[in-house]
Formats: C-alpha cells, structure tokens, sequence
C-alpha cells in the first residue's frame, strides 16, 4: 500500500499552513483514514524529542497528534534550529548533523533530497493518507535550485496542492495570483484550489472578488476560512501572542511573567500555563514591563550565551533578581535554568564567540557547553518536597548541549536510578523560591503542575481555583475545533474527489 497525498502550500511565512495542515489531519483521522502529516525540511526552535531520542519539530508532533499517532521522525526528516543571523544547527533523521550558514547546508542538497524522499517513502508504506505541509512559499525564485520542502516533494509524491493565502494581511487576491505566476505551467497544473485564511467580515462583500479570481485563475476558491483568535495550536518559532489574560471570572489571579529571550526555543513548554484560565502570563523583554510577579519563568534558550548577555544589556538580570529579592519565585527551564548558575562556558565557540558570562548566580553551580547533544525522553516520580508532598509522575524529554557542574548539594525532585545525578533534572534551592530543571514539557501533565501551582499559590496567600485546568482535555478540545471549522468553511467533498 501506497499513501495518497495531499499538500498545502503557502503564499508566505505565517499565512496558516501548519493550522491547516493540523486541521485536515483531524478531520480525516476522524473520518477513518489511517493518515499521518510530512513536512520535509523544518526551521523551528520549538522541537520535541521522540521515544527513541530522536528530534523533530513541534508542529509536526502536534499534527501527528491531530493523527492518533506517537510522533515519528519520519513525519520531519530536516530541522533547522537557528542559532545566528546565518547560522543554524541541523538536525537530520533527529539527529544532529553540524551548524552550517545557508551555503554550506544547500552543498549538501543532494544528500539531503535523497533523506527526505526515503522517510516520506516509509511514510506512505504505513498510512492511507498524507498531509503534506510546505514552507514559506512555493514562489521563492532565488531558492528553486535548492526547493526541497515545496514543489519538489509535491512532485515526487504526487501530490496535489492547496495554495493558501491569508487575508488578513491584505491583498490576498494579489498574492495568490503572483506567487501561481511566478511558478512553471508543470506546478501550476499540480495547484488545484484556493484556500483564502484568516477571513473577518461579511462573505458576502468578499464574493464578488473571489467570483472574479475563479474567473481570472479557472480554478476554484475552495473555502474561505474565518479568523480564529482563540484557536490553538503548537507554534513552530514564533510566539503567537505577548499576553495570555486570565479569565474575566478569576478573582485572585496568578501573575506569570516569561522573559522573552531573542534565541527562545521550546516556548511550549508554557502552554498548560498560558491557556489556565486561572493565570495571566505577559512576555516581556524590558525591565520596565516587569511589574511584580508571582512566578518570572527564564525559559529555553538555543544560544544560551548571547541570551545571557541579553539580560545584561537590558538590565533585565538585574531586574529579575530585585524582583526574587522582594519575593518573587523563579523557574529556569533548560537555557534557562543554566543561567541560574554563575557561570555559562563556552571554550569551543559552539553557541557564540564569547569564552563565559557570568550568570545570576541563584545556584551554586557552572554550565560548561559541549558538542554532545543529549536528546531523550524520561518518565520520572518526585520524592517528598515541599512542594510535592506524595509522590507524583513526571513525563518530559531533553534537549541540551550543557554539562553542569554542581558546587554546592541542592534539594532535587526526582529520585534517578543508574546513578545519575538527580540535580540535572529539577532541583530547588534551600529557600523554595528558585526552582530549576533541564525537562521539556514536564508542566503538561495535569498532576504534575498542579502540585507547581499549588505551592506557589500558598506562597502568595492565592486560593485554589474553582475547576482544575485539565490540559489534556483542552488540546483534544481544541483538534475537534480545528477539525470543524474546516469542515463548515472548506468543500471537503471537492477535496476527496481530488483523492479518490
């Protein structure tokens, strides 16, 4: 058995092909197709980590779980993880192959089309379907030679495309038509339908302009979807939005502050956070914004040094510890925890060519960076805290480069067999107000960051909310949304005729 395939196109960057792409894959595995996403070549700081250690992007992750299926590096061969303006790690099959700048990465196009065509292959022996995602836009004529994700693969699967556009920008009637023109009559054969995105208004004042462009095109405007505002899904390296208000009903809110580091990476790790209705969470990138907080969180970094610096030159650093000093608690995720220590070295120039840079110096301990990677994912159980007073299950997964070296014996969260150090994975300080930990996504699991909360909360005399936030339930929810609102603004069955 041999997949079929469907691709979405994009006129630009950011016009909703990762949505969509998550929301045809709900609404065919709930139709009953055994289907699975693909994007051949990734640039995202989010990532995740698979069971067998292997890394991949988020928005492929959250689009497999739109499938029913456990993520796969197949579904995202190539990840581009920028770390400079023109540098970027590159991560092959989940794993690390080399930082190269652009040139040195497109000499090695070759290989790499071969890399991509093999996984997408293996794809399709396993699957009925697949939803194939491009990136940026199919019109990128600087870049043809080098197309790797776009009209190469549509080609090579065979795939017929949706070409989406994203209204909200403006001119998208324009957009679409320029960026079909600028492609060969082979790949505009290969384009069967128009999708407009991110639509407000009144369909009716928009008809006459779409009845003019089916005309002017021969080929037909298949939905029109409305602007969402609270529909969510997992990002690939931007942060959707700077402020997640709490619920309007909320009386005594928790105030989180994230600070939003120019290389941030994994901000998803903050999700179950930003969507509680119980909590308010702002991004800030200037002391000014700061305010007094319950909770500052330092988060994931993909150039820990320079984001140090960062904190310095803003006055940031010294901002962050005034605020602990007054009673503010501190979470350091990963890069973010690595600056909690004193010192961040960097003897081979692998994120920056700065050699070290003093951190904040709220744990006794140096981060020495090494070219060794450890991805992995771990299933973990707390030992007696104050914070966890029984023992909780903790799921999560590493993504680092660092090698800590502790000064000084810190209360850890974890009890670790095959005697690892414990204080890798989450300590706290003797004080309970700076929590740090190298694991990704340990806040998704409902228990688990309850207990955080809880803690918190009873440290800044805060009430328990009303309901609990049940995060696994809301992400369902919110895959049934996405799924429903293509099927109400997309002519599916115009769709599947395409796929039979």
């Amino acid at each position: 058995m041999t997949a079929k395939t469907l691709m979405i196109q994009g006129t630009g960057s950011g016009v909703g092909k990762s949505l969509l792409t998550a929301a045809l894959c709900r609404y065919f595995y709930q139709a009953g197709y055994k289907v699975a996403p693909f994007k051949a070549q990734n640039m995202a700081l989010n990532s995740f980590v698979t069971e067998r250690g292997e890394e991949m992007g988020r928005a492929q992750v959250y689009q497999a779980e739109a499938c029913g299926l456990k993520p796969n590096v197949l579904m995202n061969p190539i990840l581009l993880k920028p770390s400079g303006d023109n540098n970027s790690q590159v991560i092959v099959m989940g794993k690390p192959d080399g930082s190269r700048n652009a040139k040195d990465f497109y000499s090695r196009h070759i290989q790499h089309k071969e890399i991509v065509l093999q996984a997408l292959a293996e794809l399709r022996k396993k699957h009925e379907l697949i939803i194939i995602e491009g990136a940026g836009s199919p019109a990128e004529i600087n870049l043809k030679k080098t197309d790797l994700v776009n009209m190469f693969i549509a080609e090579k699967a065979e795939a017929p495309v949706l070409l989406v556009g994203d209204i909200d920008r403006g001119g998208v009637f324009a957009w679409l038509k320029g960026t079909y023109d600028l492609l060969p009559k082979k790949e505009q054969d290969r384009i069967f339908g128009f999708i407009i995105n991110k639509f407000r208004g009144d369909l009716d004042l928009l008809q006459p302009g779409i009845d003019q462009f089916e005309e002017m095109m021969g080929k037909p405007v298949l939905g029109v979807v409305p602007y969402c505002r609270d529909l969510v899904i997992d990002e690939e390296d931007s942060v959707p939005q700077r402020f997640y208000p709490a619920d309007a009903s909320v009386q005594e809110i928790l105030n989180i502050v994230v600070i939003e580091l120019p290389r941030l990476s994994n901000f998803t790790d903050l999700s179950p956070l930003a969507h509680d209705p119980s909590i308010s969470i702002q991004y800030v990138q200037h002391p000014a914004q700061m305010g007094n907080p319950d909770l500052i969180i330092l988060p994931g970094s993909k150039n820990t040094v320079s984001d140090m610096n960062f904190l310095s030159q803003q006055g940031l650093s010294r901002e962050i510890l005034k605020c602990h000093e007054a009673g503010t608690m501190i979470l350091g995720i990963c890069g973010g925890f690595q600056m909690l220590g004193k010192k961040i070295m960097d003897p081979e120039s692998l994120e920056s060519h700065k050699a070290e840079i003093d951190g904040l110096g709220l744990f006794d301990f140096e981060t020495t960076l090494i070219p060794e990677k450890l991805t992995r994912q771990v299933q973990l159980e707390t030992i007696k805290s104050r914070i966890f007073p029984e023992s909780v299950k903790c799921e999560g997964y590493e993504i680092h480069m660092g090698k800590t070296t502790f000064k000084t014996t810190y209360p850890s969260f974890f009890s670790t067999a095959n005697g690892e150090n414990p204080m890798n994975l989450g300590i706290m300080n003797e004080a309970g107000t700076v929590i740090g930990t190298y694991i990704h996504g340990f806040l998704d699991k409902d228990l688990f960051r309850e207990n955080i909360l809880r803690y918190l909360r009873n440290k800044n005399d805060l009430p328990e909310p009303q309901s609990k936030f049940n995060y696994s339930q809301f992400r369902v929810n919110e895959l049934n949304k996405l799924a429903k609102l293509i099927e109400t603004s997309i002519n599916m069955e115009e769709i599947k005729k395409v796929l039979q």
